[in-house]
């Protein structure tokens, strides 16, 4: 049927008069800054071929999980995987879902009770909200990564209720948009003191910061040492880890009850033999590969002292991330600047409103261990011609 509601065409040429429009591009053979493959895992031989050899040596020769993991889908690779991640995460235990969107819908959907609150970021992604809308919980955003907003908005509810709360505090240790990053030694405390239930997503974070004098890469919890105060964190697979996938890390009562009542989990074919198999080789990659962190940290150093030295900071949001984001308000005026930069031979995206609010249209420049020091004084210099 080629006919459709009214209201969708409306809302299409709403779109396109807004110049903002998504459609899908086909890959292009431009210098990536666009991709969160940080550390090009994503394109690995040796992964890749570690993944099939992993498969052939446990005579594993299936191309679906077969059904849910709760009924068929609950092969072997997972149990390995698991035990592997939670080891890697120095946590009790870890459960695996089929994406980070699945992860947090199905955290969000499930946990939180009637009556119990939610506290999030106003800046949290798109996935945690839609988990909360699900939720029976009630919830109040605090203003971003401001944790006086948060303490006070936890001192008036407790104040306005009588019987004790249950409180969920959600973040993220890396924001996907602004790349920058919330004082989580202060939000520790904070939880703490007020016995709230931490949780956060780590989706950035992972392959990117970690104490690389133990194995690198574990995320930003880990780095701080803090895993210990945090009830719930979410690590996703494809952005540092080239693959796809995520897992909820937490204790061991919290995955049973996630795998009785998350229903992204129990209401899904489970991730097949080869897609698993690839998250645990991508993290023993990890944990033996130093060179491509070190890398990546290299050349977000070079791009901070870069941007400086052109005068380009004070488009910039500040960040320590392989994500960095130059604001240029205005969907057309921002789409602009980045064809101009893809003619040059450079994939920089336009993130445009409503994915971010409106004046906070941006170019994300997304960095990598595969980028050269060249490449990234080259794009700089672009953009500081295109913009002044």
């Amino acid at each position: 049927m080629k006919r459709v509601p009214k209201s969708i065409t409306l809302k299409l040429e709403q779109r396109e008069q807004n110049s903002s429009l998504r459609k899908l591009a086909l890959p292009n053979h431009l210098i990536d800054f666009a991709s969160n493959d940080y550390l090009g895992f994503s394109k690995s031989v040796a992964i890749f071929n570690s993944t099939h050899s992993y498969l052939i040596d446990k005579n594993i020769i299936q191309n679906g999980a077969t059904g849910s993991r709760l009924l068929s889908g609950n092969h072997a690779v997972y149990q390995e995987a698991e035990n592997y991640i939670a080891k890697f995460h120095l946590s009790e235990s870890a459960l695996l879902f089929n994406s980070g969107y699945d992860a947090n819908v199905g955290f969000f959907n499930a946990v939180p009770q009637r009556n119990d609150i939610i506290l999030f970021d106003e800046l949290a992604h798109a996935s945690i909200r839609d988990g909360i809308q699900l939720s029976n919980a009630k919830s109040y955003k605090f203003q971003h990564n401001d944790f006086e907003d948060l303490e006070q908005i936890i001192l008036k509810l407790s104040t306005d209720n009588q019987q004790p709360l249950t409180i969920f505090v959600v973040t993220e240790s890396v924001f996907s948009m602004d790349g920058d990053t919330p004082d989580l030694e202060e939000l520790v405390t904070i939880c703490e003191k007020h016995n709230c239930y931490l949780i956060v997503d780590e989706a950035h974070a992972l392959g990117v910061f970690g104490d690389p004098e133990v194995s690198g890469g574990e995320g930003l919890i880990q780095m701080l040492g803090l895993q210990d105060a945090v009830f719930a964190r979410i690590v996703t697979f494809g952005k540092g880890l080239g693959c796809h996938g995520a897992a909820i890390l937490g204790s061991q009562k919290l995955v049973d009850y996630l795998v009785n009542f998350a229903r992204s989990f129990i209401y899904t074919t489970g991730l097949s033999p080869h897609s698993v198999a690839a998250i645990f080789v991508a993290y023993q990659h990890l944990e033996n590969e130093k060179e491509a962190l070190q890398k990546l940290r290299e050349n977000s150093i070079h791009f901070n002292q870069e941007k400086k030295l052109l005068g380009l900071n004070p488009l910039f949001v500040r960040s320590k991330s392989a994500i960095h984001s130059a604001i240029i308000p205005g969907n057309l005026k921002v789409r602009n600047i980045a064809n101009q930069l893809q003619e040059k031979g450079f994939d920089v995206k336009a993130i445009l409103s409503p994915t971010v609010p409106e004046g906070q249209e941006r170019l994300r420049f997304c960095l990598h261990s595969y980028n050269s020091k060249e490449e990234i004084s080259e794009v700089l210099g672009l953009l500081s011609t295109f913009v002044f």
